[in-house]
Formats: C-alpha cells, sequence, structure tokens
C-alpha cells in the first residue's frame, strides 16, 4: 500500500499487466473505463440488474459495477475491446451479432457479446431455451430479442465463440 487511502494492485487487462494504487471502494467498471481508458465496459444501471458492465474475470462473467477492482488484484480481465482476435479480427460472437442484426443502438452490446463469448465457451451447443435463458441476465431496450438469439445462434453453429 502507498497510504491508507489507496491500495496497490496489479491486474491483467486484455492480455496486458496493469499496475496502479486505488481506492478500495473503486469499481472495476470505473477502473476499466477511468484507469484503462476502455469505454466499452457501459454502466447502465450500476445495480448489477442490465449487464451492460459485463466482463470476464478470470473467464468468469461478472458484472463489473459490482466488483472492486481490489478483488480483481492478480486475476485476469477481459473486456469487449478483448474479444477480437489478435490480429484485431471481430470474434465469432462479435461477427455474429453484426450479420444477424443483434447489434441495435449499440449500447447493451459489449455486455451481450462478453455474456454470450462466456455462455458458449460453457455451453458450445445450447437450444433456443437455453439462449434465451442465459440472455435474461442482460438487457436491451431497443428489441425484441430475436436478432440478439439468431446472432448466438450462429456463433453457436460456427463452432466457437472467440
Amino acid at each position: 500500500m502507498t497510504d491508507t487511502a489507496t491500495i496497490d494492485i496489479h491486474v491483467r487487462v486484455n492480455g496486458a499487466g496493469r499496475r496502479a494504487s486505488v481506492p478500495p471502494r473503486l469499481t472495476l467498471a470505473d477502473f476499466l473505463r477511468v484507469n484503462c481508458g476502455l469505454t466499452g465496459t457501459h454502466l447502465g444501471c450500476e445495480h448489477g440488474v442490465c449487464g451492460a458492465c459485463t466482463v470476464l474475470l478470470d473467464g468468469e462473467a461478472v458484472r463489473a459495477c459490482l466488483v472492486f477492482a481490489v478483488q480483481a488484484d492478480g486475476a485476469e480481465v477481459t473486456t469487449v475491446e478483448g474479444i477480437a482476435g489478435p490480429d484485431g479480427g471481430l470474434s465469432t460472437v462479435q461477427t455474429a451479432f453484426r450479420e444477424h442484426h443483434g447489434l441495435q443502438c449499440g449500447f447493451c452490446t459489449p455486455g451481450f457479446v462478453v455474456s454470450v463469448t462466456a455462455f458458449l465457451a460453457e455451453n458450445p451447443k445450447p437450444t433456443d431455451e437455453e439462449i434465451r435463458e442465459a440472455l435474461t441476465g442482460n438487457l436491451c431496450r431497443c428489441t425484441g430479442y430475436q436478432g440478439i438469439v439468431n446472432a448466438v445462434r450462429a456463433a453457436a453453429e460456427e463452432g466457437t465463440a472467440a
């Protein structure tokens, strides 16, 4: 610790090491947006309900507004910016969202993409019912979700979530 007001952390974000001294109650979402400049992690409700702030924490989908940055010390965090391949090309999930009109206004899209990436890693051949259940943790105010369901189905059929 540098002083009583901050805690030193080291986090790998999208494969790159990040060291910082942060206040103990700084959320992971704010750390990513402010300290790391990764604004794809959106803040919607800040209560963990909407899913717009979903990131992968050691491979598990979590709401970054409900996790303190100090809790991510020593962990690997993947944001929507880190979902793309090393060559910068879109992932299978991102491509499916683009091709099947799952983007809508775009505000909720990063959370959906990260959540779906984690979901398909766990369940690579989901049924439509499983897809719809997996999507219940993310809210979209622009759609009836059919384009998103179609995108998840297409990504699953493609055979890889990465």
